[in-house]
């Protein structure tokens, strides 16, 4: 299944300006939701047309809340993302998945929050303080593996400063911003990588 995420401008709380709205409560209603990071959504697809489709639907809404939309495709990579503007080329026939690898950007994953107690559940509460508080994605066991050792944990993760590389003999440099333990990879397309 192709996944979308959704992460959210650190200006807005992208849980409560989606939920709360009608129209992009109505489009996520057919979905299970899961919050693999701090301020994101998101959701699975059958595949990578489907994948796009939502976001073409959401888009007055990504313009004004998402920092980035990633769409990954398991015919592409399991590990490493696609930016929309890529998924939506590959989805085009404007490339194929072995064309895609390049050019990409790493982010740095830094745990945020502190470890849960025992007997938690390992929630974080990070939720908006409104009535779409009840609306709130909750962790089911579909959750994406990205968010699952930083929840036993009682942590989320955050996408920290992005490192635009490129693949030279298959191999991705090392990020070297900051100390983290994980990163994660966006493959963009070569504008957006210039």
């Amino acid at each position: 299944m192709t996944r979308v995420c959704l992460i959210g401008d650190p200006d807005y709380t992208l849980q409560y300006e989606l939920l709360s709205r009608e129209t992009s409560r109505e489009a996520l209603a057919t979905y299970d939701l899961t919050r693999p990071f701090e301020n994101s959504l998101a959701v699975r697809t059958v595949s990578v047309g489907a994948a796009i489709s939502l976001l073409n639907d959401l888009q007055w809404y990504l313009t004004r809340f998402v920092d980035e939309a990633l769409v990954l495709e398991p015919s592409v990579s399991d590990e490493e993302w696609l930016s929309r503007a890529l998924a939506t080329d590959l989805r085009n026939g404007d490339v194929t998945p072995a064309e895609t690898a390049e050019f990409c950007k790493i982010y740095g994953l830094e745990v945020v929050g502190e470890p849960a107690g025992p007997g938690s559940d390992g929630e974080t509460d990070s939720g908006p303080e409104s009535a779409a508080a009840e609306s709130e994605p909750r962790s089911t066991e579909a959750d994406d593996e990205e968010a699952t050792s930083a929840r036993r944990q009682g942590a989320t993760r955050r996408l920290v400063e992005p490192l635009y590389v490129r693949r030279t003999g298959g191999k991705l440099p090392e990020y070297d911003l900051r100390d983290v333990d994980e990163t994660l990879v966006v493959r963009v397309t070569e504008d957006e990588y210039a």
